[in-house]
């Protein structure tokens, strides 16, 4: 298959509902081997355009074509199964019993072949039972179960609706290098930037009706974004500037014009078309500043919490500081939210309990969402919670201006709320939450369904907040953003605190891991007597001479004075995780240790590597 090949052409297609057009004459194609981004504002129609091409939905007008007998796989936001189907069965079957797009196994050998790869890639998305009803799993269960479909499935063209959400981080950077492997080709729409970046090659923006290709990652996407603005903004200015010159010019020209002046006449109107463009503008940055909250925050006392035999906490304490913006990270099922509902009253511990301060006002964003009135107006819902939000410095934001903030125009926040997306009503949610102007926020999945826009406009209110923060979130490129620590949950009830964002906790467990595994290799590599392994041949070769030349006195002594060395970076090493994790250090001490943590684990590499050198000196 050529990589050129056009497995998909899309021409001048066009979508309205009523006197809504969510794009015009747009056109692109893929080709075999692209990975394709679909980026777009929340409501604007991204999963309508998927739906389109998938056939579950029409268009007014142009034309979807596939490449003769290509196979098409969908992952929808929503997917629907049988209840009554095993997991393994709905891996295989669609809803009603029909067969899923994958060709069913012809030979036994394929057989066997088809159910090892379904083990696999269940297993990695955390689907440990193959036999277990789908009618018993949760909704993320159930997202994983129809990934895992499409994956197994392996059509020409993927298309994915979502495909990071219900994902803890380890699945995500699976996720990640499975689609990065071989010549995939697929079409997705997420959220996550990090995974935009590291997996697709192309990014389709869907803005202002039209459809705009970008050759690159989500890092050349930004860039070339940016320039596209700039160029149309000088483009607008300039037509601004010759409309006040034609303008005049009509003016003046009596009615009867020849044919020179009535072409100047056509050409008038369409400047002035585009002269009354706008670019959108992002809105000044969403600064709370009037904003207070005492110095006793909430104080964790040692807190136990299991359902079953699952120990989600055991005896933990934790004394939470005043402006402090932590993250929580983990696999699900750790008892992440589970910890936030307790926080928030709404789960029972089964000892210990919560203290929290007097002045704290929380404003909760729950991974549930709400459920609004149908029948009522997106700016009536926000009024009904205040009229305005004092900003501090004399400055007030009304509810209009702050859903403006989070990209609702004035006729949007005129809409019912029965005609919003499934993102526009997260949006909303959102803005309930900041409308009681809280001095602490609790934040549960809070960029599920959310467009990059809007997670920009929340990351630069987070950053400016002047109260505190809890984010549970599997977007690492928003939790990098926002927090400056984590809390680190893993089976078992066991929580450290990493003091940084997830970035550094990656890079650290990356050089932990190497760091624990380069002494242990070497002693390997150096298990045998020096004059025994000078006898042995290199890759089966007959010796020829010696293999292995004596260290002389200095090396010897030098090779004892880094084992030494070594063993002392190690137990500094293992005393500073357990300091860091113990949650007894003051912010000097957490600021002290943070910072040596990374000097010890370069000097552990450096001479680590030099320990190396010494054990398998060879002569030439």
């Amino acid at each position: 298959m050529a990589k050129d090949t056009p497995i998909l052409d899309v021409q001048g297609l066009t979508k309205s509902f009523g006197a809504l057009v969510l794009f015009r004459n747009i056109s692109f194609s893929i080709a075999a081997g692209q990975r394709v981004g679909l980026i777009a504002r929340n409501g604007t129609g991204k999963s309508t355009l998927l739906s389109i091409l998938t056939g579950h939905e029409g268009c007014d007008s142009g034309s979807v074509v596939y490449r003769n007998d290509v196979k098409v796989g969908m992952l929808e936001q929503s997917p629907q199964f049988d209840p009554d189907a095993t997991v393994l069965d709905a891996c295989f079957r669609t809803k009603g019993g029909t067969k899923a797009a994958t060709k069913a196994p012809e030979t036994e050998t394929d057989m066997q072949e088809t159910l090892l790869r379904a083990k696999q890639i269940l297993t990695q998305l955390k689907i440990g039972d193959l036999r277990q009803p789908m009618r018993q799993l949760s909704g993320g269960q159930q997202k994983r179960v129809a990934l895992a479909r499409v994956l197994i499935e392996e059509p020409d063209l993927l298309i994915l609706d979502e495909p990071t959400n219900h994902l803890d981080l380890d699945m995500i950077v699976w996720l990640e290098g499975f689609l990065g492997r071989g010549r995939k080709t697929l079409l997705m729409v997420t959220h996550d930037r990090y995974f935009l970046d590291r997996v697709c090659s192309v990014i389709l923006e869907l803005d202002d009706q039209t459809i705009y290709t970008y050759r690159g990652n989500y890092s050349y996407y930004l860039e070339k974004r940016q320039q596209r603005i700039d160029n149309r903004r000088a483009e607008i200015a300039r037509a601004n500037n010759l409309y006040r010159t034609e303008l005049e010019w009509m003016r003046r020209m009596p009615q009867a014009r020849g044919h020179k002046a009535r072409y100047r006449e056509e050409a008038f109107y369409e400047l002035e078309q585009l002269a009354r463009q706008r670019v959108q503008e992002r809105q000044l940055r969403l600064k709370s500043r009037n904003v207070y909250i005492g110095s006793k925050i909430f104080e964790c006392q040692y807190v136990s919490k299991s359902f079953g035999d699952k120990v989600i906490l055991k005896d933990f304490y934790y004394n939470f500081s005043r402006y402090e913006k932590m993250g929580i990270v983990g696999n699900n099922g750790t008892g992440k939210s589970t910890f936030i509902k307790m926080l928030m009253g709404q789960v029972q511990p089964d000892s210990g309990r919560f203290d929290v301060g007097e002045t704290v006002r929380f404003g909760y964003f729950a991974q549930e969402g709400l459920r609004f009135n149908e029948q009522q107006k997106v700016i009536d819902i926000v009024q009904d919670i205040a009229e305005y939000v004092d900003m501090g410095g004399g400055r007030h934001l009304t509810a209009t201006q702050l859903l403006q903030h989070f990209l609702f125009t004035p006729e949007q926040q005129h809409n019912y709320v029965y005609k919003l997306s499934g993102g526009e009503r997260r949006k909303l949610y959102l803005c309930t939450v900041l409308m009681r102007n809280p001095n602490f926020l609790v934040l549960d999945e809070p960029t599920n369904d959310l467009d990059i826009v809007t997670l920009q406009t929340l990351e630069e209110y987070l950053q400016d907040f002047a109260g505190c923060v809890i984010v549970v979130s599997h977007d690492r490129y928003f939790m990098d953003k926002v927090v400056d620590h984590l809390l680190v949950f893993s089976d078992g009830g066991n929580i450290k605190d990493f003091p940084g964002n997830y970035t550094q906790y990656r890079e650290w467990l990356a050089l932990k891991t190497n760091a624990d595994a380069a002494p242990a290799t070497a002693k390997r590599s150096g298990a045998q007597p020096a004059s025994r392994m000078a006898d042995q041949p290199a890759n089966g070769a007959r010796p020829v001479s010696n293999a292995r030349r004596r260290l002389s006195f200095k090396e010897r002594r030098e090779m004892a004075e880094l084992e030494q060395r070594i063993e002392q970076l190690e137990a500094e090493q293992k005393l500073i995780e357990e300091q860091l994790c113990s949650g007894t250090l003051s912010v000097a001490e957490l600021t002290e240790k943070s910072r040596r943590l990374p000097q010890l684990k370069d000097e552990l590499d450096e001479i680590s590597m030099r320990w190396l050198e010494l054990s398998e000196i060879e002569t030439s």
